[in-house]
C-alpha cells in the first residue's frame, strides 16, 4: 500500500498538537504584550533564539510567511511586532493554535493549510520574510520547498530556515532509544524505506514520516534556488548526541 505521507503527517501532527508537543505550546499573553513593546524573540531550532539582526529594523507592515510554522509560537510574536503575518502549515491542529492566540490577544493572523512543497496559492514576490522552523524533515524532497520560497519572496528578501543534522538518522532507532549509538543506516534516509523494522514503523506512525536530508540538499539547495547564505548558527536538538555535537542549525538566506 502506497503511503500518502503528506496526508498522514497532517493527521499525526494534529494528534501531536493536541498532546502539547514542544512545537505546539502557544506563547503566553505576556509574551505577546512584550513583543508589542519591542521585547521579543523566536526560535527556528529547539533552544537558541534567532539573532534580531536577521530581521528588518522596522517590522511594521512587513509581509511575513511563517512556513510549516503552526503551533501558536512564531506567528503570534511576529504579528505582535506589527508585521502582516501568514502562517502556513500541513496540520489544521497546529493552525488552530495560532488562531487561538490571535483571538485571545487581538492579533491579525492569516492561517493557510497546505504542503510546504506547494505554495501555488501565493503570487510571485509576495513576502518580505519567510520564517521556516525545523520541519522540512517531514517531506521527501526539499528542493521544491527552496524553489517555492525563492519564488514567493521579493528580491533582496530573507529566508530564515531551521533544520536538523542527518546524523541522528544513521543509528539503530531501538538502540538509540536505550541510549546506545549503533550505526545502521546511511544518508539520505527515509522512514518509508525501513518500515519492515517494527520500531521505525511505530515511531513514524506516532511522530510522522521523516527524512534525513543531506546537508548539501539543505544548504546548497538554497543556493541553487537563488539564495546567498548570509548567516548561520548551530543549536542543540537531540539529547543523546548533544554532549558530542550540535544537531540542529539555522541559516539566513537572501534572495539574489
Amino acid at each position: 500500500m502506497k503511503i500518502n505521507f503528506v496526508e498522514d503527517n497532517s493527521h499525526i501532527w494534529d494528534e501531536r498538537s493536541a498532546n502539547a508537543d514542544q512545537w505546539s505550546i502557544p506563547v503566553s499573553s505576556e509574551e505577546v504584550n512584550e513583543a508589542r513593546k519591542g521585547n521579543w524573540s523566536i526560535i527556528l531550532t529547539p533552544v537558541k533564539p534567532v539573532p534580531r539582526n536577521w530581521f528588518p529594523d522596522d517590522m511594521a507592515g512587513k509581509k511575513i510567511l511563517c512556513l510549516a510554522s503552526g503551533g501558536g509560537q512564531q506567528g503570534p510574536i511576529l504579528a505582535a511586532t506589527g508585521a502582516d503575518v501568514t502562517v502556513f502549515d500541513n496540520s489544521n491542529g497546529q493552525l488552530e493554535k495560532d488562531a487561538f492566540v490571535a483571538k485571545r490577544d487581538g492579533l491579525k493572523i492569516r492561517t493557510v493549510q497546505g504542503n510546504m512543497q506547494d505554495l501555488s496559492m501565493f503570487e510571485d514576490s509576495s513576502f518580505d520574510v519567510i520564517v521556516h522552523p525545523w520541519s522540512n524533515n517531514y517531506v521527501d524532497d526539499i528542493q521544491p520547498v527552496w524553489r517555492e520560497c525563492a519564488r514567493v519572496l521579493k528580491k533582496g528578501s530573507v529566508l530564515m530556515a531551521g533544520f536538523g543534522s542527518p546524523l541522528e538518522y544513521i543509528f539503530d532507532i531501538e538502540q538509540f532509544e536505550k541510549g546506545r549509538l549503533e550505526l545502521k543506516y546511511s544518508i539520505p534516509y527515509a522512514d518509508i524505506d525501513h518500515l519492515d523494522d517494527p520500531k521505525v514503523k511505530e515511531i513514524a506512525e506516532a511522530e510522522g514520516y521523516s527524512w534525513g536530508h543531506t546537508l548539501e540538499e539543505q544548504i546548497q539547495g538554497q543556493i541553487s534556488a537563488g539564495f546567498v547564505i548570509a548567516g548561520f548558527y548551530e543549536d542543540r536538538g537531540c539529547a543523546l548526541l548533544d554532549k558530542y555535537i550540535n544537531t540542529s542549525m539555522a541559516t539566513k538566506a537572501v534572495k539574489c
